[in-house]
């Protein structure tokens, strides 16, 4: 593991052998729901000793629809992931959207995460470097894995050398994405962690109802052929119930299913090391 991760993840008793977990509601809804899935899933982790960060949005910038949820209010949503951060001791990744974004959030979060179709803006990128926190950077649905490189050099060029790089499908037709387990090993090539972003990879975006769908049954099936493939982390976003989720609860993962999968992905990790 990176030292970097060996930092942040300082505060938890994990196996250093073990994949780490970036996992938590798509968007912050309440301070009741992020506290929720926090204790749920840190005592998992703990049990299975997973390195944990805990993960959700303070505002969804990228929405089909005008009248979809973006999020509480920034100031109000990140004041709630620093709270859970501090009260449960885990480190917190959230998405910034915009150069001007990213000192903001970095007062909040301890990873800051660039949405998939951002990963080429030079200014966004430039300024998340600058703040030296961790940046992971999701690979564009429209961009190689080798083609990440130059996303990994905008960042390096601050001086900032704490990079992640995530997996998160390619653009297959207009309604559907496709995942390329190659790009794992790819991306490792250029000497960063790479993360296998389980629930995204299942969007099934640009739909006629101006709502994203999603195909959550593959759940299981891209998570571990993503730890077969050498994955050093997994994203996964969940939810207690789904259905009723203010933001992709198309492809979320309930969270009563979380415990049992994660069980299978750690004998996977410990047989392949």
């Amino acid at each position: 593991m990176e030292d970097f991760l060996k930092e942040l993840f300082k505060k938890q008793d994990y196996e250093k052998s073990n994949f780490f977990l970036l996992a938590g509601p798509c968007v912050v809804e309440s301070e009741e729901l992020v506290f929720e899935v926090a204790e749920k899933v840190s005592a998992i982790c703990k049990k299975y000793r997973i390195p944990y960060i805990f993960k959700s949005s303070y505002r969804k910038a990228n929405r089909t629809s005008n009248t979809s949820f973006t999020g509480l209010g920034d100031d109000v949503a990140m004041e709630i992931l620093k709270k859970v951060g501090d009260h449960f001791s885990l480190p917190v990744v959230t998405d910034i959207h915009t150069a001007e974004e990213a000192a903001i959030a970095a007062n909040y979060a301890d990873v800051l995460q660039i949405p998939a179709f951002l990963c080429r803006q030079t200014d966004l990128l430039v300024a998340a470097g600058e703040t030296g926190r961790i940046i992971n950077i999701k690979k564009g649905q429209f961009v190689s894995g080798e083609a990440m490189q130059f996303a990994v050099e905008k960042i390096k060029s601050t001086g900032n050398n704490k990079i992640m790089l995530t997996e998160r499908g390619t653009t297959f037709g207009y309604h559907d994405l496709v995942v390329d387990m190659r790009n794992i090993p790819i991306m490792q090539v250029h000497g960063v962690p790479v993360v296998m972003d389980v629930t995204h990879s299942l969007q099934q975006p640009n739909q006629s109802s101006g709502v994203t769908g999603g195909n959550p049954e593959m759940i299981g099936t891209i998570a571990k052929a993503a730890i077969a493939a050498g994955a050093d982390g997994l994203f996964i976003e969940t939810h207690p119930n789904p259905a009723t989720a203010k933001s992709d609860g198309a492809n979320m993962l309930k969270l009563d299913l979380l415990e049992e999968l994660l069980a299978k992905l750690v004998k996977i990790r410990m047989s392949t090391i």
